[in-house]
């Protein structure tokens, strides 16, 4: 078990640290602060999730929790390719037909020639916020360290300390990378180099 369990354990740790006994009444928006920059620059595996798509038109409303899509895959199974919107327009337009291409605009993907059915995607997914009555996640289970240092920067921030915001992102941020780099070995740690087309 980890040493940070949950929620009140992280809110007693990280007031520690950052030698502030009054941030009860902040906290839970401090998390929120934290959990929107995690969102922002981490991609590991556990974020990983799939979901299926039921499309309008080609139009489709993406999931509450979508950070970034892995692949997107048409109704007949093939890998969708991602394209700008403004090179979507260009080669398609609003034909009808298999899809081919797809792109992210706000909350929606837009899939082109259009089409109806479902696609499949699978994406990266916001992190699940740490709440009272949402007291742990993957990421404090897996990397209480990562959740301590951000706590303990936005908690500075608050407390308008600047040295100390910038020591705890330095800690966040070596933190995170050692938590990518994990996930990075779990990944490819035996991968095999594949050497394209002819070889002699």
């Amino acid at each position: 078990m980890s040493a940070i369990a949950d929620y009140a354990s992280l809110l007693v740790d990280a007031g520690e640290y950052a030698g502030a006994n009054d941030i009860a009444h902040v906290f839970q928006r401090l998390v929120g602060l934290a959990e929107s920059k995690f969102n922002r620059v981490l991609r590991v595996g556990e974020m990983e999730t799939a979901g299926t798509i039921v499309l309008t038109d080609g139009n489709g409303t993406l999931p509450s929790d979508f950070l970034e899509a892995r692949l997107v895959r048409s109704p007949d199974g093939t890998g969708l390719s991602a394209w700008s919107l403004l090179e979507l327009d260009r080669r398609y337009a609003s034909r009808g037909g298999i899809p081919a291409g797809y792109s992210v605009v706000g909350g929606v993907i837009r899939v082109r020639p259009t089409a109806s059915g479902s696609i499949t995607l699978d994406y990266y997914a916001k992190i699940p916020p740490l709440t009272p009555t949402n007291p742990t996640n993957w990421l404090l289970e897996k990397a209480p360290d990562v959740y301590l240092y951000a706590l303990v920067e936005e908690i500075c921030i608050w407390k308008k300390d600047a040295e100390g915001s910038s020591m705890a992102r330095g800690m966040k941020e070596l933190a995170m990378r050692g938590l990518a780099l994990q996930d990075e070995r779990a990944r490819w740690g035996n991968a095999q180099v594949v050497v394209q087309g002819l070889t002699p």
